[in-house]
Protein backbone atom coordinates (compact mmCIF):
# COMPACT_ATOMS: atom_id res chain seq x y z
CA UNK A 1 0.00 0.00 0.00
CA UNK A 2 1.05 3.46 -0.42
CA UNK A 3 1.82 5.97 1.85
CA UNK A 4 -1.31 8.02 3.96
CA UNK A 5 -1.94 11.15 5.75
CA UNK A 6 -5.53 13.33 6.49
CA UNK A 7 -6.88 16.24 5.32
CA UNK A 8 -10.15 16.97 6.62
CA UNK A 9 -12.23 20.36 6.37
CA UNK A 10 -14.67 22.03 8.83
CA UNK A 11 -16.91 25.20 9.78
CA UNK A 12 -15.47 27.89 11.87
CA UNK A 13 -16.83 31.61 12.69
CA UNK A 14 -15.48 34.75 13.97
CA UNK A 15 -13.38 36.68 11.79
CA UNK A 16 -9.70 37.07 12.44
CA UNK A 17 -6.81 37.84 9.84
CA UNK A 18 -3.51 35.99 10.20
CA UNK A 19 -1.06 35.12 7.98
CA UNK A 20 1.57 32.94 7.50
CA UNK A 21 3.19 31.43 4.96
CA UNK A 22 2.41 27.56 2.89
CA UNK A 23 3.94 25.38 5.36
CA UNK A 24 2.43 21.74 3.65
CA UNK A 25 4.26 19.48 6.22
CA UNK A 26 5.01 19.13 9.65
CA UNK A 27 7.70 19.55 11.87
CA UNK A 28 8.48 15.80 11.14
CA UNK A 29 8.33 16.32 7.56
CA UNK A 30 5.66 14.03 7.33
CA UNK A 31 2.99 15.33 4.19
CA UNK A 32 -0.55 16.14 5.88
CA UNK A 33 -3.05 13.66 5.53
CA UNK A 34 -6.69 14.53 4.21
CA UNK A 35 -10.30 13.86 5.24
CA UNK A 36 -13.24 14.74 3.15
CA UNK A 37 -16.22 14.32 3.85
CA UNK A 38 -19.11 14.58 0.86
CA UNK A 39 -22.98 14.72 1.87
CA UNK A 40 -25.68 14.04 -0.67
CA UNK A 41 -29.13 16.90 -0.90
CA UNK A 42 -27.76 18.66 2.13
CA UNK A 43 -28.88 22.55 1.99
CA UNK A 44 -27.35 25.86 2.86
CA UNK A 45 -29.73 25.51 6.27
CA UNK A 46 -29.37 22.10 7.37
CA UNK A 47 -26.91 22.47 10.26
CA UNK A 48 -27.30 24.58 13.10
CA UNK A 49 -24.34 27.58 12.27
CA UNK A 50 -26.52 27.78 9.17
CA UNK A 51 -30.10 27.98 11.20
CA UNK A 52 -31.27 24.11 11.12
CA UNK A 53 -34.53 23.54 14.02
CA UNK A 54 -35.12 20.70 15.67
CA UNK A 55 -32.11 18.99 15.86
CA UNK A 56 -28.59 20.08 16.81
CA UNK A 57 -24.81 19.54 14.59
CA UNK A 58 -22.70 19.97 17.66
CA UNK A 59 -19.95 17.82 15.73
CA UNK A 60 -20.26 20.27 12.70
CA UNK A 61 -20.46 23.03 14.63
CA UNK A 62 -16.84 22.09 16.26
CA UNK A 63 -15.61 22.22 12.81
CA UNK A 64 -16.85 26.28 12.47
CA UNK A 65 -15.49 26.61 15.73
CA UNK A 66 -12.06 24.99 15.08
CA UNK A 67 -11.52 25.99 11.50
CA UNK A 68 -13.02 27.69 8.77
CA UNK A 69 -16.68 28.42 7.57
CA UNK A 70 -16.79 29.15 4.10
CA UNK A 71 -19.93 31.16 3.51
CA UNK A 72 -19.76 31.29 -0.36
CA UNK A 73 -18.95 28.24 -1.57
CA UNK A 74 -20.57 26.49 -4.61
CA UNK A 75 -20.51 22.59 -5.45
CA UNK A 76 -19.28 22.12 -8.66
CA UNK A 77 -22.87 21.71 -10.07
CA UNK A 78 -26.60 21.29 -8.72
CA UNK A 79 -26.33 17.65 -9.17
CA UNK A 80 -25.07 14.24 -8.33
CA UNK A 81 -22.51 12.93 -10.42
CA UNK A 82 -21.42 16.38 -12.20
CA UNK A 83 -20.94 18.02 -8.99
CA UNK A 84 -18.79 14.54 -7.58
CA UNK A 85 -16.74 14.63 -11.37
CA UNK A 86 -16.01 18.64 -10.22
CA UNK A 87 -15.05 17.89 -6.54
CA UNK A 88 -12.39 15.13 -7.54
CA UNK A 89 -10.80 16.19 -10.89
CA UNK A 90 -11.40 20.23 -10.36
CA UNK A 91 -12.76 20.76 -13.29
CA UNK A 92 -16.01 22.42 -14.45
CA UNK A 93 -18.12 18.72 -14.71
CA UNK A 94 -19.03 19.67 -18.71
CA UNK A 95 -15.63 20.31 -19.18
CA UNK A 96 -15.09 16.25 -19.06
CA UNK A 97 -17.78 15.38 -20.46
CA UNK A 98 -19.95 14.51 -17.06
CA UNK A 99 -23.85 16.27 -16.73
CA UNK A 100 -26.43 14.85 -14.84
CA UNK A 101 -26.69 11.49 -12.53
CA UNK A 102 -25.63 8.59 -13.98
CA UNK A 103 -27.52 5.69 -13.21
CA UNK A 104 -27.38 1.91 -13.91
CA UNK A 105 -28.22 1.87 -17.60
CA UNK A 106 -24.95 4.48 -18.20
CA UNK A 107 -22.47 3.44 -20.75
CA UNK A 108 -19.78 6.01 -20.10
CA UNK A 109 -17.97 7.53 -16.91
CA UNK A 110 -15.12 9.12 -15.19
CA UNK A 111 -12.18 9.09 -18.18
CA UNK A 112 -8.85 7.44 -17.20
CA UNK A 113 -7.55 10.32 -19.07
CA UNK A 114 -8.38 12.49 -15.99
CA UNK A 115 -6.62 12.60 -12.54
CA UNK A 116 -8.42 12.48 -9.88
CA UNK A 117 -7.39 13.76 -6.00
CA UNK A 118 -6.95 9.94 -5.19
CA UNK A 119 -4.52 9.63 -8.63
CA UNK A 120 -2.58 12.85 -7.89
CA UNK A 121 -2.03 11.95 -4.09
CA UNK A 122 -1.04 8.43 -4.90
CA UNK A 123 2.01 9.56 -6.72
CA UNK A 124 2.93 11.27 -3.42
CA UNK A 125 2.82 8.05 -1.88
CA UNK A 126 -0.77 8.67 -0.16
CA UNK A 127 -2.79 5.32 0.87
CA UNK A 128 -6.42 6.46 -0.55
CA UNK A 129 -10.12 5.39 0.22
CA UNK A 130 -13.48 5.72 -0.35
CA UNK A 131 -16.64 5.00 1.57
CA UNK A 132 -19.95 5.16 0.23
CA UNK A 133 -21.55 6.43 -2.59
CA UNK A 134 -19.37 6.77 -5.86
CA UNK A 135 -21.35 7.83 -8.76
CA UNK A 136 -18.94 8.32 -11.84
CA UNK A 137 -19.60 5.36 -13.39
CA UNK A 138 -20.56 1.13 -12.58
CA UNK A 139 -18.56 -0.93 -14.68
CA UNK A 140 -15.67 -2.09 -13.69
CA UNK A 141 -13.56 0.16 -15.45
CA UNK A 142 -14.93 3.39 -14.03
CA UNK A 143 -14.68 2.00 -10.28
CA UNK A 144 -12.89 3.88 -8.26
CA UNK A 145 -10.33 1.42 -7.28
CA UNK A 146 -9.17 2.50 -11.32
CA UNK A 147 -9.14 5.70 -10.58
CA UNK A 148 -6.70 6.46 -7.58
CA UNK A 149 -8.01 4.53 -4.67
CA UNK A 150 -6.56 1.86 -2.98
CA UNK A 151 -9.85 0.88 -1.00
CA UNK A 152 -13.46 1.28 -1.70
CA UNK A 153 -16.68 -0.03 -0.05
CA UNK A 154 -20.02 1.63 -0.71
CA UNK A 155 -22.56 2.17 -3.68
CA UNK A 156 -21.95 2.77 -7.16
CA UNK A 157 -24.79 5.16 -7.82
CA UNK A 158 -27.29 7.11 -5.83
CA UNK A 159 -29.41 5.04 -3.17
CA UNK A 160 -33.08 5.76 -4.62
CA UNK A 161 -31.43 4.01 -7.76
CA UNK A 162 -32.92 0.98 -6.83
CA UNK A 163 -36.69 -1.64 -6.65
CA UNK A 164 -38.00 0.52 -3.88
CA UNK A 165 -37.73 3.79 -5.94
CA UNK A 166 -40.75 5.86 -5.95
CA UNK A 167 -41.17 5.65 -9.81
CA UNK A 168 -42.33 2.26 -9.06
CA UNK A 169 -41.21 -1.47 -9.37
CA UNK A 170 -39.26 -1.98 -13.06
CA UNK A 171 -37.57 1.67 -12.34
CA UNK A 172 -33.86 -0.11 -11.48
CA UNK A 173 -32.22 -3.44 -10.45
CA UNK A 174 -31.67 -4.17 -7.11
CA UNK A 175 -29.11 -1.90 -5.73
CA UNK A 176 -25.51 -3.42 -4.93
CA UNK A 177 -22.60 -3.03 -2.42
CA UNK A 178 -19.17 -3.37 -3.83
CA UNK A 179 -16.05 -3.80 -2.01
CA UNK A 180 -13.39 -3.19 -4.35
CA UNK A 181 -14.53 -4.26 -7.48
CA UNK A 182 -17.04 -6.97 -6.22
CA UNK A 183 -20.07 -6.84 -5.46
CA UNK A 184 -20.33 -8.28 -1.94
CA UNK A 185 -24.10 -7.34 -1.38
CA UNK A 186 -26.05 -7.70 -5.02
CA UNK A 187 -29.59 -6.55 -3.34
CA UNK A 188 -29.21 -3.87 -1.03
CA UNK A 189 -32.16 -4.06 1.28
CA UNK A 190 -34.24 -1.22 3.77
CA UNK A 191 -32.25 -2.38 6.78
CA UNK A 192 -28.99 -2.96 5.20
CA UNK A 193 -29.57 1.37 3.82
CA UNK A 194 -30.27 2.11 8.12
CA UNK A 195 -26.37 0.99 8.61
CA UNK A 196 -24.78 3.04 5.80
CA UNK A 197 -24.08 6.37 7.84
CA UNK A 198 -22.57 3.72 10.76
CA UNK A 199 -20.99 1.64 8.73
CA UNK A 200 -19.05 3.40 5.98
CA UNK A 201 -17.99 5.99 9.30
CA UNK A 202 -17.10 2.90 10.88
CA UNK A 203 -14.55 2.07 7.68
CA UNK A 204 -13.37 5.28 7.56
CA UNK A 205 -12.33 5.24 11.46
CA UNK A 206 -10.92 1.96 10.62
CA UNK A 207 -8.62 3.06 7.98
CA UNK A 208 -7.48 6.05 9.65
CA UNK A 209 -6.56 3.70 12.55
CA UNK A 210 -4.64 1.15 9.89
CA UNK A 211 -2.54 4.22 8.77
CA UNK A 212 -1.37 6.08 11.53
CA UNK A 213 2.09 6.01 9.98
CA UNK A 214 1.48 6.96 6.60
CA UNK A 215 0.00 9.83 5.18
CA UNK A 216 -3.70 9.30 3.41
CA UNK A 217 -6.63 10.62 1.89
CA UNK A 218 -9.76 9.27 2.93
CA UNK A 219 -13.14 10.45 1.09
CA UNK A 220 -16.16 9.52 3.00
CA UNK A 221 -19.49 10.01 0.48
CA UNK A 222 -22.03 9.60 2.74
CA UNK A 223 -25.49 8.74 0.23
CA UNK A 224 -27.70 10.86 3.16
CA UNK A 225 -29.54 12.74 3.41
CA UNK A 226 -30.78 11.58 -0.15
CA UNK A 227 -33.85 10.39 -0.31
CA UNK A 228 -34.58 7.77 0.43
CA UNK A 229 -33.69 8.34 4.30
CA UNK A 230 -32.88 5.76 6.57
CA UNK A 231 -31.32 5.39 9.91
CA UNK A 232 -29.57 3.30 12.41
CA UNK A 233 -31.50 2.43 15.78
CA UNK A 234 -29.56 4.37 18.01
CA UNK A 235 -30.59 7.53 16.57
CA UNK A 236 -34.23 6.70 15.40
CA UNK A 237 -36.69 9.34 16.85
CA UNK A 238 -34.59 11.70 18.41
CA UNK A 239 -34.97 14.60 16.75
CA UNK A 240 -37.90 16.91 16.45
CA UNK A 241 -37.99 17.46 13.06
CA UNK A 242 -38.76 13.65 12.41
CA UNK A 243 -36.89 11.33 10.20
CA UNK A 244 -35.04 14.08 8.49
CA UNK A 245 -33.54 15.24 11.60
CA UNK A 246 -32.54 12.00 12.78
CA UNK A 247 -30.58 11.46 9.68
CA UNK A 248 -28.57 14.81 10.20
CA UNK A 249 -27.63 14.01 14.05
CA UNK A 250 -26.28 10.91 12.65
CA UNK A 251 -24.29 12.27 10.59
CA UNK A 252 -22.89 14.89 12.76
CA UNK A 253 -21.66 11.71 15.16
CA UNK A 254 -20.25 10.48 12.06
CA UNK A 255 -18.05 13.29 12.08
CA UNK A 256 -17.10 13.38 15.39
CA UNK A 257 -16.03 9.66 15.21
CA UNK A 258 -13.64 11.04 12.80
CA UNK A 259 -12.58 14.08 15.15
CA UNK A 260 -12.71 11.51 18.10
CA UNK A 261 -10.32 9.23 16.36
CA UNK A 262 -8.08 11.91 14.89
CA UNK A 263 -7.53 13.00 18.36
CA UNK A 264 -6.76 9.34 19.59
CA UNK A 265 -4.12 9.19 17.03
CA UNK A 266 -2.56 12.13 17.70
CA UNK A 267 -2.86 13.28 14.21
CA UNK A 268 -5.31 16.23 14.79
CA UNK A 269 -2.01 18.54 13.78
CA UNK A 270 -1.20 17.04 10.55
CA UNK A 271 -4.80 16.14 9.28
CA UNK A 272 -7.38 18.56 6.83
CA UNK A 273 -10.61 17.57 7.73
CA UNK A 274 -13.10 18.68 4.82
CA UNK A 275 -16.76 19.09 5.04
CA UNK A 276 -19.09 19.71 2.13
CA UNK A 277 -22.00 18.76 0.45
CA UNK A 278 -22.66 18.06 -3.51
CA UNK A 279 -25.65 20.11 -4.07
CA UNK A 280 -29.26 21.66 -2.17
CA UNK A 281 -31.73 20.04 -1.28
CA UNK A 282 -34.32 18.17 -3.56
CA UNK A 283 -37.37 20.47 -2.06
CA UNK A 284 -40.24 18.53 -3.40
CA UNK A 285 -39.36 16.03 -1.35
CA UNK A 286 -41.00 17.76 1.97
CA UNK A 287 -40.47 16.73 5.08
CA UNK A 288 -38.10 14.54 4.05
CA UNK A 289 -35.84 17.76 2.16
CA UNK A 290 -33.30 19.79 3.47
CA UNK A 291 -33.54 23.69 3.91
CA UNK A 292 -31.61 26.03 1.64
CA UNK A 293 -31.76 28.40 4.81
CA UNK A 294 -33.84 30.58 2.66
CA UNK A 295 -31.96 30.48 -0.69
CA UNK A 296 -34.09 30.52 -4.14
CA UNK A 297 -35.07 27.33 -5.29
CA UNK A 298 -32.96 24.03 -4.77
CA UNK A 299 -31.33 20.29 -6.15
CA UNK A 300 -31.34 20.74 -9.59
CA UNK A 301 -31.33 24.52 -10.21
CA UNK A 302 -28.84 27.04 -10.67
CA UNK A 303 -30.18 29.54 -8.46
CA UNK A 304 -28.40 29.93 -4.88
CA UNK A 305 -30.55 27.40 -3.55
CA UNK A 306 -29.13 24.69 -5.37
CA UNK A 307 -25.56 25.10 -5.53
CA UNK A 308 -24.15 26.85 -2.24
CA UNK A 309 -23.91 25.29 0.55
CA UNK A 310 -21.71 25.10 3.81
CA UNK A 311 -18.19 23.88 3.51
CA UNK A 312 -16.31 23.56 6.65
CA UNK A 313 -12.68 23.12 7.25
CA UNK A 314 -10.36 21.96 9.98
CA UNK A 315 -6.48 21.27 10.38
CA UNK A 316 -4.93 22.43 13.66
CA UNK A 317 -2.28 24.89 14.09
CA UNK A 318 -2.75 26.05 10.61
CA UNK A 319 -5.89 26.86 10.10
CA UNK A 320 -6.77 29.47 12.33
CA UNK A 321 -9.87 28.77 14.87
CA UNK A 322 -13.13 30.05 14.71
CA UNK A 323 -12.93 32.15 11.03
CA UNK A 324 -15.61 32.86 8.59
CA UNK A 325 -14.30 33.59 5.13
CA UNK A 326 -16.98 34.99 2.82
CA UNK A 327 -14.38 35.24 -0.37
CA UNK A 328 -16.20 33.08 -3.52
CA UNK A 329 -14.84 29.87 -3.69
CA UNK A 330 -15.73 26.28 -4.82
CA UNK A 331 -15.37 22.62 -5.05
CA UNK A 332 -13.17 22.50 -8.32
CA UNK A 333 -10.84 24.28 -5.64
CA UNK A 334 -10.36 21.91 -3.86
CA UNK A 335 -8.27 19.76 -5.69
CA UNK A 336 -5.31 22.32 -6.30
CA UNK A 337 -5.46 23.22 -3.22
CA UNK A 338 -4.78 19.36 -1.64
CA UNK A 339 -2.37 19.09 -4.64
CA UNK A 340 -0.22 22.73 -2.62
CA UNK A 341 0.03 21.24 1.04
CA UNK A 342 0.56 17.93 -0.75
CA UNK A 343 3.92 19.04 -2.75
CA UNK A 344 1.87 16.75 -5.84
CA UNK A 345 2.24 18.35 -9.30
CA UNK A 346 -1.87 19.69 -10.57
CA UNK A 347 -3.26 17.02 -13.43
CA UNK A 348 -1.77 17.48 -16.46
CA UNK A 349 -5.24 18.66 -18.33
CA UNK A 350 -6.25 21.98 -17.94
CA UNK A 351 -8.03 22.09 -14.86
CA UNK A 352 -10.79 25.03 -13.60
CA UNK A 353 -10.02 25.00 -9.72
CA UNK A 354 -7.58 27.24 -7.55
CA UNK A 355 -5.29 27.05 -5.08
CA UNK A 356 -7.19 28.40 -1.45
CA UNK A 357 -4.04 27.69 0.69
CA UNK A 358 -3.51 31.52 1.57
CA UNK A 359 -7.26 31.37 2.47
CA UNK A 360 -6.85 28.67 5.17
CA UNK A 361 -4.20 30.48 6.09
CA UNK A 362 -6.33 33.30 7.08
CA UNK A 363 -4.78 35.53 4.82
CA UNK A 364 -8.42 37.16 3.27
CA UNK A 365 -6.40 40.05 1.64
CA UNK A 366 -6.03 37.61 -1.08
CA UNK A 367 -8.79 36.88 -3.59
CA UNK A 368 -8.13 33.47 -5.75
CA UNK A 369 -11.11 32.65 -7.38
CA UNK A 370 -12.86 36.14 -8.68
CA UNK A 371 -15.79 34.34 -11.56
CA UNK A 372 -17.71 31.10 -11.15
CA UNK A 373 -19.87 29.34 -14.13
CA UNK A 374 -23.54 28.19 -13.57
CA UNK A 375 -23.41 25.22 -15.98
CA UNK A 376 -26.81 22.87 -16.06
CA UNK A 377 -27.75 20.06 -18.37
CA UNK A 378 -25.61 19.17 -20.82
CA UNK A 379 -23.93 22.35 -21.55
CA UNK A 380 -26.27 25.41 -20.41
CA UNK A 381 -23.92 28.48 -19.11
CA UNK A 382 -27.01 29.44 -16.92
CA UNK A 383 -25.06 32.56 -14.76
CA UNK A 384 -21.94 33.80 -14.03
CA UNK A 385 -21.30 35.63 -10.52
CA UNK A 386 -17.98 37.97 -10.12
CA UNK A 387 -17.92 39.68 -6.58
CA UNK A 388 -21.15 40.08 -5.20
CA UNK A 389 -22.70 40.13 -8.57
CA UNK A 390 -24.72 37.01 -10.22
CA UNK A 391 -26.10 37.62 -13.85
CA UNK A 392 -28.96 35.00 -14.86
CA UNK A 393 -29.54 34.40 -18.32
CA UNK A 394 -32.58 33.49 -20.27
CA UNK A 395 -32.88 29.70 -19.66
CA UNK A 396 -35.19 27.25 -18.95
CA UNK A 397 -34.95 24.88 -15.93
CA UNK A 398 -36.52 23.46 -13.22
CA UNK A 399 -39.01 25.21 -10.37
CA UNK A 400 -40.32 24.05 -7.40
CA UNK A 401 -42.26 27.37 -6.96
CA UNK A 402 -45.80 26.89 -6.61
CA UNK A 403 -46.39 23.60 -6.37
CA UNK A 404 -46.94 20.98 -3.01
CA UNK A 405 -44.28 19.30 -1.93
CA UNK A 406 -44.55 15.35 -0.77
CA UNK A 407 -44.03 13.70 2.36
CA UNK A 408 -42.73 11.11 3.85
CA UNK A 409 -40.49 9.93 1.05
CA UNK A 410 -42.66 10.82 -1.84
CA UNK A 411 -41.94 13.74 -3.86
CA UNK A 412 -44.76 16.81 -4.96
CA UNK A 413 -44.77 17.37 -8.57
CA UNK A 414 -42.38 20.64 -9.85
CA UNK A 415 -41.82 21.79 -13.38
CA UNK A 416 -38.60 20.64 -15.32
CA UNK A 417 -39.07 23.30 -17.95
CA UNK A 418 -39.56 27.05 -16.56
CA UNK A 419 -38.45 29.63 -18.58
CA UNK A 420 -36.35 31.60 -16.71
CA UNK A 421 -35.89 35.57 -17.98
CA UNK A 422 -32.54 37.27 -17.55
CA UNK A 423 -31.49 38.78 -14.15
CA UNK A 424 -29.02 40.71 -12.57
CA UNK A 425 -29.23 39.92 -8.86
CA UNK A 426 -26.70 41.88 -6.43
CA UNK A 427 -26.18 39.18 -3.44
CA UNK A 428 -24.89 40.68 -1.55
CA UNK A 429 -27.88 42.69 -0.53
CA UNK A 430 -30.29 40.09 -2.37
CA UNK A 431 -29.22 36.18 -1.28
CA UNK A 432 -32.60 35.28 -2.06
CA UNK A 433 -32.12 36.38 -6.00
CA UNK A 434 -35.44 37.77 -5.85
CA UNK A 435 -34.45 41.75 -7.08
CA UNK A 436 -33.23 41.94 -10.78
CA UNK A 437 -31.14 45.07 -10.73
CA UNK A 438 -29.93 45.27 -14.27
CA UNK A 439 -31.48 48.23 -15.20
CA UNK A 440 -29.55 50.15 -13.04
CA UNK A 441 -26.26 48.85 -13.08
CA UNK A 442 -25.58 48.43 -17.30
CA UNK A 443 -21.79 48.48 -16.69
CA UNK A 444 -22.13 45.15 -14.49
CA UNK A 445 -24.12 43.56 -16.89
CA UNK A 446 -21.32 43.93 -19.77
CA UNK A 447 -18.68 43.25 -17.47
CA UNK A 448 -20.24 40.16 -16.70
CA UNK A 449 -21.53 39.37 -20.20
CA UNK A 450 -17.89 39.31 -21.11
CA UNK A 451 -17.09 36.60 -18.65
CA UNK A 452 -19.36 34.78 -19.56
CA UNK A 453 -18.22 34.87 -23.32
CA UNK A 454 -15.06 33.88 -22.24
CA UNK A 455 -16.61 31.01 -20.93
CA UNK A 456 -18.31 30.26 -24.25
CA UNK A 457 -14.97 30.39 -25.96
CA UNK A 458 -13.93 27.36 -23.84
CA UNK A 459 -16.35 25.32 -22.30
CA UNK A 460 -19.09 25.72 -24.99
CA UNK A 461 -22.51 26.93 -24.58
CA UNK A 462 -26.15 25.11 -25.88
CA UNK A 463 -28.08 27.98 -24.94
CA UNK A 464 -26.09 30.17 -27.36
CA UNK A 465 -25.01 27.19 -29.59
CA UNK A 466 -21.11 27.71 -28.86
CA UNK A 467 -19.09 24.30 -28.76
CA UNK A 468 -16.43 25.12 -26.32
CA UNK A 469 -12.48 24.25 -27.30
CA UNK A 470 -11.56 22.88 -24.39
CA UNK A 471 -14.16 20.06 -23.60
CA UNK A 472 -13.05 16.27 -23.55
CA UNK A 473 -14.88 13.38 -23.80
CA UNK A 474 -15.96 11.57 -20.77
CA UNK A 475 -14.64 7.71 -20.53
CA UNK A 476 -16.59 5.51 -22.77
CA UNK A 477 -17.58 1.71 -21.72
CA UNK A 478 -15.32 -0.75 -23.50
CA UNK A 479 -17.17 -3.25 -25.55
Amino acid sequence: MKMKRIISICISMTAITFSCSPQPENDAGKLPNVVLIYLDDMGYGDITLTGATGYTTPNIDRLAKEGVFFSHYYSPQAVCSASRAGLLTGCYPNRIGITGALSHKSTHGISEQEETIGEILQKQGYVTAIFGKWHLGHQNQFLPTNHGFDEFYGIPYSNDMWPLHPNGPGAYPDLPLYENESVVNPSISPKDQAEFTTQFTERTVSFIRQNQETPFFVYLAHPMPHVPLFVSEKFKGKSQQGLFGDVLMEIDWSVGQILKTLEETNLDENTLLIFTSDNGPWLNYGNHAGSTGGLREGKGVTFEGGQRVPCLMRWKGVIPEGIVCNKLVAGIDILPTIASIANAPLPKNKIDGVNLLPLLHGNFDTNPRTSFYYYYRRNNLEAVRSDQWKLVFPHPGRTYKGFKPGNDGKPGPLNQSFNYPGALYDLRRDPGERYDVSESNPEVVERLVQIANKAREDLGDDLTNKEGENRRRPGQLEN
